[in-house]
């Protein structure tokens, strides 16, 4: 509309509408009303701003510091910032005219960054982001650029390309394509030999893994690139990813503090149901108070092992999302560290960096169960009790043991432990952690402990101290699970105990089935019984009642035509076994069966005593026989029985013959039948279950869980915050005569009686033996008194 009046700019400026007298931001809300109407004044301050950076540049290639010139004139710096975000703005509107206007604001931010004051490089990266939120461009031109404006010591301008970076992946879906173009730009930057960009970069990989964005099985490209960062040239490098990589499961971010007090949730859903209420009502109801307190602590310590186990096995557990679980060969990766840390040992190299080397291989063996047998040999030059973080130090070597190590290669290091640790000279503290850590190997590796070194390491449970008596006997509870054999007789525990067989090495549970599908199986079976008890009776097995029933008919009435049945049930059994006898083996037989008659005589005689020895001998003939002969026909009817049971169920499709195919509701219901399981073994148990090797593969070992119960010196400003903390509740001190100055309303009674007469008898008695006492000491002084020296 502008161009058909035939306006230009020479006639604006004449009317008072140029670009100076106008401001910006008006001018950026007219355009948007009407971008038509002032198309003129957009190609006037475009043409502006292009003069601007001409001149910017050609300072920059008369290498202009930025002390002097444009750079150091800040009206200059600003007018220009301006126009630029001005242009940001209004670029979506115009896309014919300044669509080269994108690439020449990149190309002055690529080029003369350096030379840019630091108001300047914020505003033209703002108007950058501008330009790539309104699409006008993609992130993949930018990327680059803001990773290398990061390095420019710039701490704003850091921020913003940073965050910018994040938020904008962090936005994209999970499944566009764009992540791996990205990604390769990224890792590429960071295997530069720059030691500022590859930082820059590392931080980006980490932050994006750490927020779970480039996370999984898709991304595992970003994983092996962070732990590829440890073999970097550049020393800082290497130590921030080995810092990342150890302290990976400390994170503490919004998304998983919700995710856990999910799974809390969760937790305490599931202990309702699965705490027997038969064990509640006992811990509360029966029994006298010091045994409700027993049942009660043994209920909360169910509670809390279940909680502590569903946590633990809960899939969203952080140690999961760990890089080192994305190691395409850990094998060689830990190879590659470890000879890596060989090197620099004789360097000058930090001991905090060779112990976080230590501490990666350490969880990269146990976690993948890698061989490196030259590694424990390694540890034994650093186990010794006065080594700088011998704590952490033996923590790596705990958690480099797992079931397939051989005990010989792990040997070394074990004995140098038990002999460098645990001995009379050795501290107690020495001592405490020396006992936890061989419960630890030994519960990982079983073959380590002798039979005689552990009733050695035993007999410490008679300690004073309470952190090695409590070592001691948390050892003598791990090997009342493992091999109680290599026990004292009296350290075995109950005597009817299971005895347990130690694994060999090598031996390991392979599962044929899904586990724990025997549960759902268990419990289809018993809600089927049930089913059949009400509808099919011919299905179950006979009893012995059942039995009865079926060998003495009911119109059998009189006791002789019993006898006559038994007589013929007899001689239709014995057959010719009967034949074959002689009869001096009838007689025997007839003989020992009067003898066991007459016992039961005896007996039914001295219960009862009302009936008569003929009737006796009789009836116990008759019982004798009817006995024999009713356990001949419940094992033909039981087989028959079983038959019968057998062609029921092969007649109901079995979980192996239908298609074999559980689905969620089924997973859920063995979730929860495994949970009551656990709960009555729980509440049933005394001592600790023990864990499995996978299990105690993906847990981290704690460096002060081996130092339970220790109490560490405490430094003066500990002292002095203990003591400070008990002086709160506590009033300022007084004497007490300023207590007795401060008192209103009069004197107190004690004061009012010395005050008071005392009566003329009590006055004359107190006189008279002050004068007796008086006189007494007067004439003892002078038997004794010989007068004054003469020296003195």
């Amino acid at each position: 509309m502008v161009g058909s009046l035939g306006l230009t700019p020479e006639s604006l400026k004449a009317s008072g509408r140029s670009s100076e007298n106008v401001s910006l931001l008006i001018l950026q809300g007219k355009i948007k009303r009407d971008p038509e109407g002032y198309e003129t004044e957009l190609q006037l301050i475009y043409k502006q701003f292009l003069t601007s950076v001409d001149l910017f540049k050609q300072q920059g290639a008369l290498s202009f510091s930025s002390v002097v010139g444009i750079g150091s004139d800040p009206s200059v710096a600003k007018e220009l910032g301006d126009r630029a975000m001005f242009l940001a703005h209004v670029t979506p509107f115009y896309p014919k005219q300044l669509a080269a206007f994108p690439a020449q604001l990149t190309d002055l931010l690529r080029t003369s960054c350096l030379a840019m004051p630091s108001g300047l490089r914020n505003h033209v990266a703002q108007a950058l982001i501008l330009l790539m939120n309104r699409k006008s461009l993609v992130i993949e031109d930018l990327l680059a650029l803001f990773l290398d404006i990061q390095t420019l010591g710039d701490k704003n301008l850091r921020t913003l390309a940073f965050s910018h970076i994040v938020q904008t992946i962090r936005k994209m879906s999970p499944t566009d394509p764009k992540h791996k173009s990205l990604q390769k730009i990224v890792i590429s930057m960071l295997e530069l030999e720059d030691e500022a960009k590859a930082k820059r970069a590392l931080a980006t990989l980490c932050a994006l893994h750490k927020k779970k964005i480039w996370l999984g099985d898709r991304n595992e490209r970003v994983a092996i690139a962070i732990c590829e960062a440890c073999f970097h040239t550049s020393p800082r490098i290497m130590i921030s990813a080995l810092r990342f990589l150890l302290d990976y499961e400390n994170i503490d971010d919004d998304d998983d503090s919700d995710a856990e007090s999910d799974d809390d949730e969760d937790t305490k859903k599931i202990s309702q149901v699965v705490i027997n209420r038969q064990a509640v009502y006992k811990a509360n109801n029966k029994g006298t108070s010091s045994s409700k307190k027993k049942k009660q602590a043994k209920l909360q310590r169910a509670v809390k092992s279940i909680k502590r186990k569903q946590r633990s096995s809960s899939e969203n557990t952080t140690s999961a999302f760990s890089p080192l679980n994305h190691l395409n060969d850990a094998q060689k990766f830990a190879e590659k560290l470890f000879s890596r840390l060989q090197t620099i040992k004789g360097t000058g190299e930090r001991a905090e960096t060779r112990l976080m080397m230590i501490k990666v291989i350490a969880r990269t063996i146990g976690l993948h169960k890698l061989h490196l047998l030259s590694f424990y040999s390694f540890l034994q030059n650093y186990a010794m009790p006065h080594v700088k973080d011998i704590t952490q130090i033996l923590a790596a070597a705990v958690q480099s043991c797992h079931d397939g190590v051989p005990s010989n290669a792990v040997e070394p290091l074990f004995k140098q432990i038990v002999n460098q640790f645990v001995h009379d000279r050795s501290r107690p503290e020495a001592i405490a952690v020396g006992l936890n850590v061989v419960r630890e190997m030994c519960l990982r590796i079983h073959d380590l402990m002798t039979e005689e070194l552990l009733q050695d390491l035993a007999l410490y449970k008679k300690s004073h101290e309470k952190a090695i008596s409590a070592a001691a006997r948390s050892l003598i509870a791990l090997f009342r699970e493992i091999n109680p054999s290599l026990l004292v007789k009296k350290d075995r525990g109950r005597p009817g105990a299971t005895v347990v067989k130690p694994k060999q090495y090598g031996e390991a549970n392979v599962f044929s089935d899904v586990p724990n599908v025997e549960l759902l199986q268990e419990s289809d079976h018993e809600s089927g019984s049930d089913d059949d008890q009400d509808d099919d009776d011919d299905t179950e097995l006979p009893s012995g009642d059942d039995v009865e029933q079926e060998l003495i008919p009911d119109d059998c009435g009189s006791e002789d035509e019993a006898e006559e049945d038994d007589s013929d049930i007899d001689t239709s059994i014995g057959g010719d076994e009967d034949e074959e006898m002689n009869d001096s083996d009838e007689a025997e037989i007839d003989s020992e069966n009067e003898m066991e008659s007459e016992d039961d005589d005896g007996e039914a005689s001295d219960s009862s005593g009302e009936d008569s020895g003929n009737e006796e001998k009789s009836k116990g003939t008759k019982r004798k026989i009817m006995d024999f002969d009713a356990n001949l026909l419940s094992a033909d009817t039981s087989l028959r029985a079983l038959k019968r049971f057998a062609e029921a169920k092969n007649d109901k499709p079995s979980f192996d013959e239908s298609d074999g195919i559980l689905s969620n509701e089924d997973f859920r219901k063995i979730k929860e039948l495994q949970a009551k399981k656990e709960a009555k073994i729980a509440l049933a148990r005394k001592g600790f279950k023990v864990p499995d090797s996978d299990q105690l593969s993906k847990k981290r070992v704690d460096p002060a869980k081996l130092e339970a119960h220790i109490r560490h010196k405490l430094t003066k400003e500990q002292r002095l915050e203990l003591v400070k903390a008990g002086r709160e509740d506590r009033g300022k001190y007084q004497a007490r005569a300023a207590i007795k100055q401060k008192k209103t309303g009069g004197s107190s009674n004690k004061q009012k009686e010395h005050r008071k007469n005392m009566p003329l008898a009590a006055i004359r008695s107190k006189a008279g033996k002050s004068k007796r006492t008086k006189k007494m000491k007067n004439s003892l002084s002078g038997s004794q008194f010989r007068g004054r020296k003469a020296w003195k």
